[in-house]
């Protein structure tokens, strides 16, 4: 497959979308996700960044929710919202944005086969993991991770 979209036989886009391929009109001007500091939500689009952001998680005992996604995915503009909202309600938690074709082998390690993809990590390693748009599935995984770090001991 090397990560094409295998939802449309004529669609180029990278990585599969989960169903952005089959609702996106053909509209191949749809803009990037936006992410700033507003909700707290990290954008990572170099190894540096990265680096930076699961240092900072490790040294302050802090869980990192990494948040894969892609500029032209539907879905994640779906879940972006909501991510920022989480980032927002969660301050003990690093919320970060990696984008897919910006570090394409990056995600490819982390076997990110499809936009949006979650990832939950504690001290480096993944505690849980969601793929798709499903808020209210997020919303929980994000509540029982905050619930895990508020036990610690």
């Amino acid at each position: 497959m090397g990560n094409r979209c295998a939802s449309t036989p004529s669609c180029r886009k990278l990585w599969s979308c989960i169903c952005c391929c089959s609702n996106n009109n053909n509209n191949k001007t749809q803009t990037r996700i936006q992410h700033g500091s507003r909700g707290k939500v990290h954008p990572v689009s170099k190894i540096e960044k990265w680096e930076e952001k699961i240092t900072e998680a490790n040294k302050n005992g802090k869980i990192l929710v990494v948040n894969f996604s892609a500029p032209w995915c539907v879905p994640c503009k779906k879940i972006e919202p909501v991510f920022k909202e989480l980032a927002s309600r969660y301050p003990s938690m690093i919320f970060v944005t990696v984008d897919v074709e910006e570090l394409a082998e990056f995600s490819n390690e982390w076997n990110v086969e499809a936009t949006p993809t979650v990832v939950f990590l504690k001290d480096g390693r993944q505690m849980d993991k969601l793929v798709g748009a499903e808020t209210s599935e997020l919303q929980k995984k994000t509540a029982a991770a905050a619930d895990l770090f508020l036990k610690k001991p």
